[in-house]
């Protein structure tokens, strides 16, 4: 018996050492290599970090590990975190604690706003409809309009064909996603389902298949189904700014391959794919892009999306209450 409880005694020590060695301890040494080591495995641009800026995520590590102290601040680890990884300068990196959300801003702080909510108020007025989290209204006598600041609502084809329904009359069609930062796929997905006939090659998709900077699945084609009900297959015009990002950002991918699509604004803020999600040992989560999405003609559409046709507001602009942008798309509309 005593030797029994000898083995078992050594059995759950070993037991005991096997956990610590594979669970990252709450310490400013455990958390800081969790999320260094998360990132180095997952995260799928390192790549093109390196070609653009010279990041080098290994030697980050060693200039920035260092300044681990044991004996540090939970918000003095966060800053020191928040400082690593504005390194990778993508602003779909972001670190979240119940005290902050580290971010890196300069992708769309760089850029013209090329939005006002108050000149908004203007075009759209008070009689406008809304259905799933969309504003719509017709502009003028035929010329519809659809304001889509989120897809973080569920968009059912019922929904999209009432809308388009109401603009049956319309010669063209308007869909704003400026200032849209994302939300479902599965949304955005839907809604551009409303614009084809048929099934259409939109894009294709990567995945990590290793924890190799560039371990990857071969691309994988993403179709569009037509969806039931109302299919639009008139003009449309998409607005877009430096802050139409992440699931935005990939229905503006969908739509802008299509023949009776432009877009007119400002590039997107890019970010498309599924994001990763993890969580630290001290409760913090990270979230970054995932999944590496390509256009229709295998194009990047990490780093944002060119538009058709550039426009800038202009202070002048503003201080006269005009959205250039809206305007340039209903002069396209009228010129159809």
């Amino acid at each position: 018996m005593k030797r029994l409880t000898i083995y078992l005694a050594a059995f759950c020590l070993a037991l005991a050492s096997c956990i610590t060695e594979d669970t990252p301890s709450n310490t400013p040494d455990g958390n800081f290599d969790y999320l260094w080591k998360i990132l180095d495995s997952h995260y799928c641009f390192f790549n093109e970090k390196k070609e653009q800026y010279g990041v080098d995520w290994s030697e980050v590590y060693s200039r920035y590990k260092p300044q681990v102290r044991r004996n540090m601040t939970s918000e003095q680890l966060f800053k020191l975190c928040a400082q690593m990884l504005a390194e990778l300068r993508d602003g779909h990196v972001n670190l979240t604690a119940s005290h902050d959300m580290a971010r890196y801003w300069k992708w769309f702080e760089d850029y013209p706003t090329n939005f006002s909510d108050s000149i908004l108020r203007i075009y759209m007025g008070t009689d406008y409809r809304i259905a799933a989290g969309v504003k719509y209204r017709i502009l003028g006598k035929d010329i519809g309009y659809m304001r889509v600041a989120t897809f973080e609502n569920g968009i059912g084809s019922g929904n999209v064909s009432e809308m388009l329904r109401h603009f049956a009359l319309c010669k063209a069609l308007v869909i704003d996603v400026r200032n849209n930062g994302g939300g479902m796929i599965t949304s955005a997905e839907k809604l551009a389902s409303h614009f084809v006939n048929a099934k259409t090659l939109a894009g294709y998709i990567c995945h990590k298949d290793g924890k190799g900077h560039s371990d990857f699945s071969s691309p994988k084609a993403v179709y569009l189904t037509p969806a039931t009900g109302i299919r639009w297959l008139k003009p449309v015009i998409i607005l877009t700014n430096r802050q139409t990002y992440s699931a935005a950002n990939t229905f503006v991918m969908y739509m802008k391959q299509l023949a009776h699509v432009k877009t007119v604004g400002d590039k997107t803020g890019g970010g498309a794919g599924m994001p990763f999600n993890s969580e630290l040992p001290n409760g913090w989560s990270v979230r970054f892009s995932a999944c590496p999405m390509f256009d229709a003609e295998m194009q990047a559409t990490e780093e944002g999306i060119e538009p058709d046709v550039k426009v800038n507001i202009t202070t002048e602009d503003y201080q006269r209450g005009t959205d250039t942008i809206i305007e340039t798309a209903i002069k396209a509309a009228n010129a159809k």
